[in-house]
């Protein structure tokens, strides 16, 4: 008698639904169906998700819900990921005392130290013998600024830099009889404290200012004390790499600074129980997890940046899962080093300082209960038989096996959207699996971190998709180096700037970055996560813990269909002489489907045993 199987993948970004008919041990798939899966991976707000894509995958199968026999969903086990910032110490400049920012077309080059003042004041305040920054807002035409300029100069005046709010640098540069660097785009110029010592900073194109980029340099312009160029130090770092920049010292030169503890992580493992510091970075947190011997649970040290996160998580789940606070562990952890660009309080042209932080994704044990309830609620809304079966990495396993050209023994890295597994399986059919935190949803993470595009979606797109150039409008460099020229015209929006190369879309990036330092970003955000995991996973599932001792390597999940993270791994893992690619489950749909397949035909075989 044959019967309608579903098999469900909960996965934490998407939802994968494999419908086949199972007739005297004879398997027809039928359809398949991928949708955003809906709240935490393994609780009852899946729901709605898993009928929408039952309804879907029905619908393209041509049959309707009634026909669905039994329903099969994996052992989903929430995963979450988060940042503990390791912010190492919010710097807060009084009186707005710094402007480090990269204006198109600054005027001028070269240093020049002077006492800000106003525009307006320069007949009647300014002293021969005193050197002048001058302060130019946006209601003086650039004509009349260089007018001003010119006739105190020619009256001896000393003027050795100027700031200007308007995008008139190289307009009032043109028409100084003194040339002089000028700093424009200054939006918040009526900030700019008046009467104070300054120094205005531009480089010539294509170059980096050095002085005041140079915590010495600052030292030297303002002459400051050892513990005054200590205290300085984060301004100069959040100069880094800029055209151009001005800096201006306050009455007592004085810089608050306020340290943010980021905590310890307290690892209790198999072996022992240690405690590492954030501020140890990513590579010893991840050396005593495993000195620890297996992760059994972690703390975050309370009162910290990290005790917050991850109390946060347990809290969060507690609250979605309805189970204890004090029952819900972390059984994994990655922890990879990020850059994350911090915003200066105090500073005028949204200045960012680069602050050294440790991301963090946490794989969170839960009881079985909610995934248990997952299957209630569906047979309860479906009417349909919902059973809860198979360790997420087997299942893999069996729909990895229907990729042509492929046998036991095998071993399978799945990467999805929030964690990493991996499984072996031997000629006679025992398996071992591990299920490590941190993919895809990290990877997202971590870019938009990095670039601080503030924006999930955004950085979701940075990781999927080629970036391009747009150089007129009729040509782009690629990332690659080539030129594609096109045949209509670009969009005009997308005019000179950085673009994420959508199959049907070009979508501007916000953000005043090159191509290269973006596509930097994503590679090696993808390379920490997915290349670390892929090592960790595959060490934990060989006896002898030495991968030169594995022979092939099978790809599924969704991040195996990236345009780059699979030929990362096959190169990486090609150094240890392994073999690897990504499967194509079923013949027909690639990386994609394996678990969904695995579980309804592991439902088949029990059918027809």
């Amino acid at each position: 008698m044959s019967q309608v199987i579903a098999g469900v993948d909960i996965g934490n970004s998407s939802t994968e639904v494999a419908l086949a008919r199972v007739d005297e041990g004879k398997v027809e798939f039928l359809a398949q169906h991928l949708t955003k899966t809906t709240g935490i991976k393994g609780t009852v707000d899946n729901v709605s998700g898993i009928r929408f894509a039952l309804k879907s995958a029905a619908e393209k199968a041509g049959i309707s819900f009634s026909d669905i026999k039994k329903i099969r969903v994996n052992d989903a086990v929430p995963v979450i990921g988060d940042l503990a910032m390791d912010v190492i110490s919010e710097t807060l400049i009084t009186e707005s005392s710094m402007i480090g920012h990269n204006p198109d077309t600054p005027g001028g080059t070269g240093l020049g130290i002077g006492m800000t003042l106003h525009l307006d004041d320069l007949r009647s305040n300014a002293e021969n013998g005193q050197a002048y920054i001058i302060v130019i807002p946006a209601k003086a035409d650039y004509e009349w600024a260089a007018h001003m300029i010119n006739e105190a100069y020619d009256r001896g005046v000393k003027i050795a830099g100027a700031i200007a709010q308007k995008d008139d640098g190289v307009l009032i540069y043109n028409r100084l009889h003194c040339k002089i660097p000028i700093v424009d785009e200054v939006a918040y110029v009526e900030k700019v404290p008046l009467g104070k010592q300054s120094a205005v900073e531009v480089a010539l194109p294509g170059h980096v200012i050095r002085t005041l980029s140079n915590p010495y340099g600052l030292a030297t312009v303002f002459g400051l004390t050892p513990d005054e160029t200590r205290q300085i130090a984060p301004v100069a770092r959040a100069l880094v790499g800029n055209r151009s920049a001005v800096v201006i010292r306050t009455p007592q030169g004085e810089v608050v600074e306020r340290r943010i503890e980021a905590g310890r992580l307290i690892l209790h493992g198999r072996k022992s129980r240690i405690e590492v510091a954030i501020n140890d970075g990513a590579e010893e947190i991840m050396r005593s997890i495993e000195r620890a011997g297996g992760l059994i649970n972690v703390q975050g040290e309370m009162g910290t940046n990290v005790g917050g996160m991850l109390n946060g998580l347990r809290q969060y789940l507690s609250e979605s899962t309805g189970q204890p606070f004090a029952d819900i562990s972390i059984g994994d952890l990655l922890a990879t080093d990020v850059l994350i660009p911090v915003s200066v309080s105090g500073a005028m042209a949204g200045e960012l300082s680069m602050e050294s932080g440790v991301a963090l994704a946490s794989m969170v044990k839960t009881e079985r209960m909610p995934v248990e309830r997952v299957a209630q609620a569906l047979e309860k809304e479906l009417g349909i038989s919902v059973e809860v079966g198979g360790v997420e990495a087997e299942m893999a396993i069996r729909g990895a096996l229907t990729t042509p050209g492929t046998e036991k023994p095998l071993v399978i890295l799945d990467m999805g959207g929030g964690s990493t597994d991996a499984a072996a399986v031997s000629e006679g059919g025992e398996t071992i699996s591990v299920h490590l935190a941190g993919a895809g949803d990290m990877v997202t993470m971590l870019i938009d971190a990095e670039l601080a595009l503030h924006s999930r979606e955004l950085a979701e797109k940075v990781k999927k998709n080629p970036l391009g150039k747009v150089m007129s409008l009729f040509h782009m460099q690629l990332e690659d180096g080539t030129m594609l020229f096109s045949e209509s015209p670009f969009p005009p929006d997308v005019y000179g700037r950085v673009v994420i190369r959508e199959e049907k879309e070009l979508v501007p990036l916000p953000v005043k970055l090159s191509m290269e330092k973006v596509r930097a970003v994503r590679r090696s955000a993808k390379r920490r996560v997915f290349v670390t995991n892929a090592i960790r996973a595959l060490a934990y599932i060989v006896p002898t813990k030495n991968i030169r001792h594995l022979s092939f390597v099978v790809m599924v999940g969704g991040s195996a269909l990236d345009f780059e993270i699979p030929q990362m791994v096959t190169e990486e893992l090609g150094k240890y002489g392994i073999v690897a690619g990504f499967a194509n489950v079923r013949g027909t749909e690639g990386p994609r489907n394996a678990v969904a397949t695995g579980l309804v035909l592991s439902v088949a075989r029990e059918v027809v045993g």
